[in-house]
Parts: structure tokens; sequence; C-alpha cells
């Protein structure tokens, strides 16, 4: 399995989806040690990133992966405020980069190339690293099962499942840390002992991979 445009498509609508139905407890946890409104803001994006999907502008097919998920998040920049909207943004832009159009699809491996620059596009605009309590703390730890699963033989569905493994325990292990980014770093101590809603986020969308590259 390779992924072309009809699984990149598929991609950004599963998240969405898997969005839609958690969006309240992404709130509810970015209420405790953030601004309140991940959950909401996270909504609204992938609402408008469907709008562009079904719309008369959406990316043409021969674009290719990349194009489409590109103006993914392109359309997340515009439309999401606070600090997801740029961060996932930045990293939707860099995946479509790293998957130009005239080329093949993607293989296993070639698509954790491109994850891997959607997180390097993460840490140079948070300039997040591991255990700073974000995002960073769930795709380092599924981009590395990925990899691994692949220089194991494995294909994309079994990859993207060992991702989905690795970011949800990543967002778990973000619970006892101390946040030293973003709104949640002013709380310092009183920031332990809650999940950041960023990495919480990123176990979707990693999850929403696995389930639709499992059939």
């Amino acid at each position: 399995m390779d992924v072309d445009t009809r699984l990149a498509e598929d991609w950004v609508r599963a998240i969405a989806a898997a969005v839609e139905r958690e969006h309240e407890r992404l709130t509810e946890l970015d209420s405790a040690i953030g601004d309140g409104d991940h959950g909401s803001n996270l909504r609204r994006g992938f609402t408008a990133v469907l709008a562009v999907l079904d719309g008369p502008d959406a990316p043409a097919p021969d674009g290719g992966p990349g194009a489409l998920l590109t103006r993914t998040g392109t359309t997340l920049i515009s439309k999401v405020g606070g600090a997801s909207g740029p961060l996932y943004g930045k990293a939707f832009r860099a995946i479509g980069a790293a998957l130009p159009p005239g080329q093949p699809p993607a293989d296993a491996a070639g698509f954790g190339e491109a994850l891997a620059a959607g997180l390097r596009a993460v840490r140079d605009l948070g300039r997040a690293e591991p255990g700073d309590k974000t995002l960073v703390d769930a795709w380092t730890p599924a981009l590395e099962a990925y990899r691994a699963a692949v220089a194991a033989g494995a294909g994309l569905p079994e990859a993207a499942a060992a991702a989905a493994g690795g970011a949800e325990r990543g967002a778990r292990d973000t619970e006892p840390l101390q946040a030293r980014k973003g709104r949640a770093s002013y709380l310092g101590p009183r920031s332990v002992g809650h999940r950041d809603p960023g990495a919480a986020s990123t176990a979707l969308l990693f999850r929403a991979l696995a389930d639709i590259t499992a059939g």
C-alpha cells in the first residue's frame, strides 16, 4: 500500500471525523492548562478543510497527495487560531512538500520521511524538544515506532499502527511532565498531572492514519 491522493484525502477526512468526535475532550484538556480552545479551534480548522475538499476549488487529483496535504496545511494556518493552527498547518505543509507532484505514490519508507519533515517543521516553529510537554512528545515516539516498523520490513498499515501506538503512549507520558512551552508553562508545577492537549490531538492524527490504512 502506497500513499496516493485518495489515501491522503481519506486520512484528512478521518482526522476531521476524529476531531469532531473528540473536540470536547481536547477542549477539556486545554481548559486545565491552556486557553481552553484547542478542540474548538481544531474543529473549526478541519471543518474549513472539508469545505475546501468538497468545494469547487478542491486540489486537482493529478497534483498528487502532496498538493492535497499542502492545501490542508494552508487552510489550517488561515482558519485556526491559537498555536495549533500554525503548528499543524506547518506540519501538513511540510509533509506535502516532501511529496512533490510528478512522483510515484510514496511507499511506507518515503511517507515516513514526509512525517519526519512534518515533525521538523513543528519543532522549528515551536522551538520545542521532547520533554517540553507539547505535541512533539507524541509525534516523536510515533515517528520512531513508524521507522522501526519499516526497518523491520513492515508495510504502511503495520507502520501506521505502530505509530499510532507510539503517539498514544507519548500523549499519556506527558501527564507527569512540567510544561516548558506555551501557556501551560506559565503554570509551572501546576501543569504536572495533566495530559497535553496537543499531544492528545497528535495521537488522534496518527490513529486516523492507522485506521484508514488498516482497511
